[in-house]
């Protein structure tokens, strides 16, 4: 059937809306051409959402001669603003954003382990007013949240799971409550993937696996440009997953004994240890894995570059075997995704899998290609941990531009 004429609009709309965020500012002219639509359309669709407040009149392009057709359009960025946070186990950062997703305010605040549910979820709360003070948002359109545990597919809503601090789920119900704003809660390994995917490591697959590695392990699944969650929402608990080279068994409450006791920064950094790789934390709340396979790949990479005035052969030869050692770990949780869902390409991800570079990426390859029949490409993250952040600001600002560029009855 033919669309009827406020669907036809509906759809210019969007398209126009859609090529300006893309695109960055553009005249009627550019957008006619690439919309393909008429003149007297995009005409019409130009004044419609400058009358609605969704695009205004930017500037002037400078390949034309003054007048209404060098008027440069763009978003009103500032119609809406948005929020993203990372929530960890020992505390949070947020960024608030306009409409555009440029960033007006960055903060965080650290959490320590003792500090109670109520205490905890305030310090975070307040964290985020305060950020979308300082960025000069009257209010939040769109909060994106990335936390660690379930996701519950149906409702939405983070799941009660072991291990993590209750403060976690009182979190987006405090936000909720406390803010005029959508809030939309989701996984911080599925978030890092969308935003390698857009941004980063995997900007020219449809399908691959991200393997975080950061304080602890996780997986994001993306096939045919889809995040895949789970009837559960559990895909990607590679935590959990039984493996050679442990002394027990995952359960259905505790982690301890699969992948997540080998590849976890506690684990990784008792093998560095066993290695003699040692190395100070760069930055407050960097896991002590990602400083120490810093170290060992300077060491190797770059002698100079290591705080000792001139390595000797065995701190070297300590580096190799602790790199090859861990990708020794890493390749077996990441052969048996490979198995089961021949992604054609791993991520490693967080703070371990970018420190690691291609000098780590490269070992877990080799590896991978000996146990697999599949043909896997490994890369290094390029986001690291500010994936997440990166990830919950784009799902926000989606979220959010849905909603403002839907069609408005008339």
């Amino acid at each position: 059937m033919p669309a009827s004429p406020s669907t036809a609009r509906a759809i210019n709309d969007r398209v126009a809306l859609r090529l300006l965020q893309q695109e960055g500012p553009l005249t009627a002219g550019q957008l006619k051409q690439l919309t393909g639509l008429s003149r007297p359309t995009v005409a019409d669709l130009v004044e419609r959402l400058t009358a609605a407040g969704l695009i205004e009149v930017v500037g002037e392009s400078g390949e034309q001669r003054r007048g209404p057709n060098a008027r440069l359009y763009g978003i009103v960025a500032d119609r809406a603003h948005l929020a993203a946070l990372d929530v960890r186990t020992e505390g949070v950062s947020v960024v608030v954003s306009d409409l555009l997703g440029r960033e007006l305010a960055r903060a965080s605040v650290p959490i320590a382990d003792d500090t109670g549910t109520g205490p905890a979820v305030e310090q975070a709360v307040t964290l985020v007013e305060r950020a979308a003070k300082e960025a000069g948002a009257e209010r939040l359109h769109t909060v994106g949240v990335g936390a660690p545990g379930l996701i519950d597919p149906a409702t939405g809503e983070l799941r009660d799971s072991s291990g993590l601090p209750e403060w976690h789920r009182r979190l987006v119900a405090a936000l909720q409550e406390r803010l005029p704003a959508r809030v939309i809660v989701e996984n911080e390994t599925n978030l890092a993937a969308l935003a390698e995917q857009r941004d980063g490591a995997a900007r020219d697959r449809d399908t691959f696996v991200l393997l975080w590695l950061g304080h602890g392990t996780g997986a994001a699944v993306v096939l045919d440009g889809r995040l895949r969650r789970g009837a559960s929402g559990g895909t990607g608990e590679i935590g959990f997953l039984p493996v050679p080279g442990t002394s027990t068994l995952p359960s259905a409450t505790d982690c301890e004994g699969g992948f997540h006791s080998l590849a976890g920064s506690a684990a990784i950094a008792e093998l560095a240890a066993g290695h003699g790789v040692v190395a100070t934390a760069v930055s407050p709340g960097e896991p002590e894995a990602a400083a120490l396979v810093r170290q060992a790949v300077a060491t190797l990479s770059s002698p100079s570059a290591s705080p000792s005035p001139s390595p000797s052969p065995s701190a070297s030869s300590g580096a190799d075997r602790f790199l090859s050692a861990l990708a020794d770990r890493l390749a077996i949780g990441a052969a048996s995704v490979v198995a089961v869902l021949d992604p054609g390409c791993v991520v490693l991800g967080g703070e371990v899998g970018q420190v690691g570079g291609e000098v780590l990426a490269a070992r877990v390859g080799e590896r991978l290609a000996r146990m697999s029949p599949l043909p896997v490409e490994v890369r290094a993250s390029a986001l690291g941990g500010g994936a997440v952040l990166r990830g919950a600001l784009l799902t926000a600002r989606e979220s959010a531009q849905d909603d403002l560029f839907a069609p408005r009855s008339r």
